[in-house]
């Protein structure tokens, strides 16, 4: 019966950790009243900060879910902070001793303010095929409630997956729990992220997370999505922040592409790289070949299990940006709750308005529907791209040493984006984020030898970039635009590009001159790393950039694995200056 409840799974209940006990004892309080869907959307509208408008519930979702007829899409503002906070994550396997027993007499006194207001839980269940089910808990305050719509909306509520449930795989995964309390007051400097107290704590050894003074949905969607994540990699699947799609080439009118039969895609990148796009889009620009058929299983998280060479989702839902989303825009057809957007008033009915008027990182969440025909579990990656933001980089490389690709992997560099709550100086850095991932909690060396497994079971690696190539320096680039990087997306699909060793790079491949152009007439002359203007500059900077990845590589817990870590650093070291 899928995931186990803490009875079931402790052989010896003093394995139990005091993290684990105080949030069991607040789920099985008889003040938690447990409540529905449908309940909390309803609790969610008298909410502070939350407002009604006009704009109909995706209809098809509010009848799955048994909302009432007519619901409409619920917009909720928050304050000053509108995105995650990363610096306020604490990792209780992580702490010292002294710090475990501060944080669990800290916890304990936030809990018994928040047992001073009305409680409510629910229950949700993580994964959508019956390989891979985990159950979860979420216990928060009454003035919380549409957070808690949004979670049972982002996962999928209980009830509506009981049966599906009881009769999944059995894993050996405690159950999750999940505490939020809104409203929590402390003066203690520990806790203090910026101007505001943030605690957003994660026990992942047992699967608890507190989350206290962060109102934002994405803390808890994430939180939730960690421990999953991390539950799946304790079963020996791969961890992946991506989106994936699969393309049946079987179909198309033209018989020379039926023998690519079925072939999935993933991308990784983090907000604003492009992942999304790719992932989502219906033809990839008009550039695949007629009569195909596609499916997607997710835009943003998903596990691969290598064994059975298929990949499985968690989420029925997106959780979107709207800056690019303007009024009349179809995708809006498709919403189910919204965050920290501006509504106007428009021929008498309330609207709510995307394209980031009222703040920054303006949510929707959004029923898959909107990506078309989706599946909850789909066929192994044929090919699998880092997104990456690094300028020295051409529109695409592909790699031919595994371990390069995997090292290019785990130090993916790219830019912060707005969904952190950042200051304006560090969302301007460079950064590493080791496969896309700001949210794992545990070894990076896990995930590298996880994907080397997917790197030996025939999926080849490549590296879009997603920022512009380098045209004369580092800030004067060469844009490349959506549709290019669409166009070579179908190429690598169907094969309709071969292979040159990049000199400058040992390891990785760029397109040759005639199969390229053929496909985007004029690219080897924009994109030829050869006619970079500055060239010894260039060279330089390229060096450069990998000494830097080699550096960063060297910090990290991969050198635990000492083998590992030279195999990684070796395939990085081609590309440095002797």
């Amino acid at each position: 019966m899928a995931s186990k409840s803490s009875f079931s799974y402790f052989k010896n209940l003093k394995e139990m950790s005091s993290i684990r006990a105080i949030a069991e004892a607040l789920k099985n309080s008889s003040k938690a009243r447990k409540i529905t869907m449908r309940e909390a959307y309803e609790m969610a509208k008298n909410q502070q900060g939350v407002s009604d408008t006009d704009l109909p519930i995706y209809p098809d979702f509010a009848k799955m879910m048994g909302l009432p007829n007519g619901a409409t899409v619920l917009n909720d503002c928050h304050g000053d902070v509108i995105g995650r906070s990363s610096k306020a994550r604490k990792f209780y396997n992580k702490l010292t001793s002294a710090e475990k027993e501060k944080i669990e007499g800290d916890i304990r006194e936030a809990v018994f303010q928040m047992e001073k207001y009305p409680l409510i839980k629910a229950e949700a269940v993580l994964g959508m095929d019956s390989d891979l089910m985990i159950r979860a808990t979420f216990i928060t305050t009454e003035s919380d409630a549409m957070n808690m719509f949004n979670w049972l909306c982002n996962f999928q509520p209980f009830e509506t997956v009981a049966e599906e449930y009881h009769k999944s795989k059995d894993v050996p995964i405690i159950d999750i729990i999940l505490v939020a309390f809104n409203e929590w007051e402390t003066t203690d400097p520990y806790y203090l992220v910026g101007k505001y107290p943030q605690l957003a704590l994660h026990d992942v050894h047992q699967n608890v997370l507190f989350i206290f003074g962060m109102r934002y949905f994405g803390e808890r969607k994430k939180g939730t999505l960690t421990l999953g994540w991390t539950s799946g990699i304790k079963m020996g699947y791969v961890a992946c922040h991506a989106g994936i799609k699969e393309i049946d080439f079987s179909t198309c009118e033209d018989s020379k592409y039926h023998k690519l039969d079925k072939r999935s895609i993933v991308f990784f990148g983090l907000s604003g790289t492009g992942k999304s796009s790719h992932t989502n889009s219906h033809t990839n620009g008009g550039t695949l070949p007629k009569g195909f058929k596609k499916v997607i299983l997710h835009d943003d998280a998903f596990q691969i299990d290598v064994d059975n060479k298929v990949c499985l989702g968690w989420e029925p839902t997106l959780f979107d940006k709207t800056d690019s989303r303007e009024l009349g825009n179809n995708d809006w057809n498709y919403m189910i709750s919204l965050m920290n957007h501006t509504i106007l008033e428009i021929e008498g009915k309330r609207i709510p308005i995307g394209m980031d008027l009222r703040n920054s990182n303006g949510r929707a969440l959004m029923s898959r529907d909107v990506i078309g025909k989706t599946v909850n579990r789909c066929s192994f990656p044929k090919a699998l791209a880092w997104l990456m933001k690094d300028s020295v980089l051409p529109p695409i490389i592909k790699f031919n040493n595994n371990h390069l690709a995997i090292a290019m992997g785990a130090a993916l560099m790219t830019e912060r984006n707005k969904a952190e709550n950042l200051s304006a100086e560090e969302l301007g850095k460079l950064v590493f984020e080791p496969f896309a991932n700001p949210f794992r909690v545990y070894e990076l060396y896990k995930d590298v030898e996880a994907f080397l497994r997917v790197a030996e079971t025939d999926a080849d690696f490549y590296s879009f970039n997603s920022k512009g190539y380098w045209k004369s320096s580092d800030t004067d680039l060469e844009p490349i635009s959506l549709q290019t990087s669409l166009t070579l997306q179908t190429a690598i699909l169907t094969d309709a590009l071969e292979w040159v060793d990049w000199d400058l790079v040992p390891g990785a491949m760029i397109p040759t001159k005639e199969t390229i152009d053929k496909l985007i007439p004029g690219y080897s002359v924009k994109y030829d790393p050869l006619t970079r203007e500055n060239y010894a500059e260039y060279r330089m900077t390229v060096h450069d950039r990998f000494q830097q990845r080699i550096n960063f590589i060297k910090t990290t817990d991969i050198s635990t694995k000492l083998e590992l870590m030279n195999k990684l650093v070796d395939a990085l070291f081609g590309n440095t200056p002797v």
